[in-house]
């Protein structure tokens, strides 16, 4: 890479995450592209280490994810989970027989000494996939889910029991001691950085775990290149999962000025969906440019195209910057 040619720095989590990394990668040059995943996520099951957002983007890259589920693998078999239930084992976590090779490649990986970086370096290598992912940490960061009567571990709450309690508030157990990971901090201080771009992730689920990392925090907070968010809600609801859910437990306005509000102090630009055009002024009231398209990502073209504007739109807010 060429000190000429400009990179981005991509915050992802969960599915619709990988979605738009993948449309960013099929338009970028090589090595012009990095992306900080979520490991809030992240739990050990059967013993062996699971980091799903980093699977779900290394499948969704390498072109092995499963399209219909957006997460795990294509093809996959569950003679293994058919037998931990038949034993009367906890199944609830979904492990297919193929998605196991990666958990047991990267506890291989970790107990000769490797970082999770270092070990999800290897597992991009031997996937195909030349795009930069980075753990956000290499230290131990959890979400917990809050609720009126106990505190949830993240997959318990979103796998076991789908989401289902209504929750208080959330915390990132870790945190407070956890620095970034060196690569995480470097993408997000290259000398050729354009733009810090913000998937249409979860916000409290998969990016402000990213967020609580105070290192990170104040890197976004203070960087100097436009930082764009693309709204996870449209026409009040979410594409996928449970982000309308939880604002409206938490008493927050569901919409895309919401989101707006959520990310304030760390965005310069928001883009939502057509449906949603009417909010536009109510989001640049509050010092935030938007920015109008269809966001909805239902296939390749789809994805691209909304790469593409993202990019523009940094472009755009950028140059308006210098004016």
């Amino acid at each position: 890479m060429t000190s000429q040619q400009p990179s981005y720095t991509v915050l992802s989590g969960g599915v619709g995450g990988a979605k738009l990394v993948l449309g960013l990668r099929d338009i970028l040059p090589t090595g012009s592209l990095q992306v900080v995943a979520n490991t809030g996520d992240d739990f050990e099951h059967f013993g062996l280490p699971i980091s799903p957002d980093i699977d779900t983007l290394i499948y969704t890259l390498s072109g092995q994810a499963n399209t219909d589920t957006g997460w795990g693998l294509a093809g996959e078999t569950q003679d293994f989970m058919d037998a931990v239930g038949a034993l009367g084992g906890p199944n609830w976590f979904f492990l297919g027989d193929k998605d196991l090779q990666t958990h047991a490649q990267r506890r291989a990986l970790l107990v000769a000494g490797l970082s999770l970086s270092e070990a999800t370096h290897e597992l991009c290598r031997a996937a195909g996939v030349h795009t930069a992912i980075w753990p956000m940490t290499d230290f131990s960061v959890r979400t917990k889910i809050k609720t009126a009567s106990q505190i949830y571990d993240f997959q318990d709450y979103f796998v076991r029991l789908k989401a289902e309690p209504v929750a208080t508030g959330f915390t990132y157990a870790g945190a407070g001691e956890a620095r970034a990971s060196t690569g995480a901090l470097q993408a997000l201080q290259a000398d050729n950085l354009a733009a810090i771009i913000i998937t249409p992730s979860n916000p409290w689920l998969s990016i402000d775990p990213i967020m609580s990392l105070s290192d990170i925090y104040s890197l976004i907070e203070d960087s100097t290149v436009p930082v764009v968010a693309i709204s996870p809600i449209v026409g009040g609801q979410a594409i996928k999962g449970p982000t309308a859910k939880l604002m409206r437990e938490l008493g927050l306005n569901v919409s895309c000025t919401g989101i707006a509000q959520h990310y304030q102090t760390l965005i310069d630009g928001l883009i939502i969906d057509q449906q949603d055009a009417d909010q536009m002024p109510a989001i640049e009231a509050l010092g935030i440019k938007a920015a109008i398209t269809d966001t909805v990502m239902n296939n390749l073209n789809d994805k691209t195209r909304l790469a593409e504007f993202t990019l523009n739109f940094a472009a755009q807010l950028s140059a308006g910057a210098g004016q």
